[in-house]
């Protein structure tokens, strides 16, 4: 019962705010008894199904941006390719404290906002690939889906706005998770029924 409700509250904030829910998913699992590097797992598990419901209403709202969307989505395709493998080779209690550093930024976010600019959009595919690239690594390695790092890049220095930053945010996430998942599957880090139980109730 606990899952299922962790999936629905982690589900609601990730379709609403455009999050891929790990900053609170992954700690609840701490909670729950599940080991840094399982949690992990079965946060990209859940991510995957909620980006791509959230980014099915994001398609037919008409605000999701498909074409910098890919460019962005394959960048975080290919770095979240290596997520199995920092899982499987750092320790837990660095994953821990990469996951906890996130978590503060997350929170420097919330409180300080990247104002929108006037300013032209940078679009540059290059540029969007290799963020999504690092972002993908990065974020997946610690069972977040990279838009809680994402948005405010893509707001801050590259000018978005913030609704389109968002949707964007959100549908990276499916190519991120999708890719991790494959990675952790991999190395043995996803619990198939536990992400099944909070993927679909989120």
């Amino acid at each position: 019962m606990s899952l299922i409700i962790a999936g629905l509250v982690v589900g609601f904030i990730s379709g609403f705010f455009g999050v891929g829910g790990g900053t609170i998913l992954v700690p609840t699992l701490l909670y729950l008894g599940f080991d840094i590097k399982h949690a992990i797992g079965i946060s990209v598990m859940q991510m995957l199904f909620s980006s791509l419901y959230g980014s099915y209403l994001n398609h037919k709202k008409g605000s999701l941006v498909l074409k910098e969307g890919y460019v962005l989505g394959i960048g975080g395709f290919i770095g979240a390719l290596g997520s199995g493998a920092v899982v499987h080779f750092f320790p837990g209690k660095t994953l821990s404290l990469i996951f906890l550093a996130i978590i503060i930024f997350a929170i420097y976010r919330f409180f300080k906002a990247p104002a929108e600019s006037n300013k032209p959009e940078i679009n540059s595919p290059y540029l969007l690939f290799f963020i999504g690239m690092g972002v993908g690594l990065l974020a997946i390695s610690v069972g977040v889906g990279g838009s809680i790092l994402l948005t405010p890049i893509l707001v801050g220095f590259l000018h978005y706005n913030v609704k389109k930053a968002i949707s964007m945010a959100l549908f990276f996430v499916v190519f991120s998770s999708l890719s991790g998942f494959i990675s952790l599957s991999f190395y043995g880090y996803i619990d198939y029924l536990h992400g099944f139980i909070i993927g679909i109730t989120s």
